[in-house]
């Protein structure tokens, strides 16, 4: 599935949950959205728990 298909999906969820639940709905969606893509990058390979905690200036190391 493109990355298009994708974020039209989304965007339609967010969408679902904002009108028929109201805004807490949309942030709970939101939120767990982004939870899962994180664990999807973690699964996929693409993440390693390091990155989140390395320094940004490469003094951390």
């Amino acid at each position: 599935m493109s990355m298009a298909m994708t974020g039209m999906i989304a965007g339609m969820a967010l969408g679902f949950a904002g009108y028929f639940g109201g805004f807490g709905a949309f942030l709970l969606v939101a939120a767990l959205g982004a939870v899962g893509f994180v664990a999807g990058r973690f699964l996929d390979g693409d993440l390693e728990p390091g990155d989140f905690f390395r320094s940004r200036d490469g003094r951390g190391r």
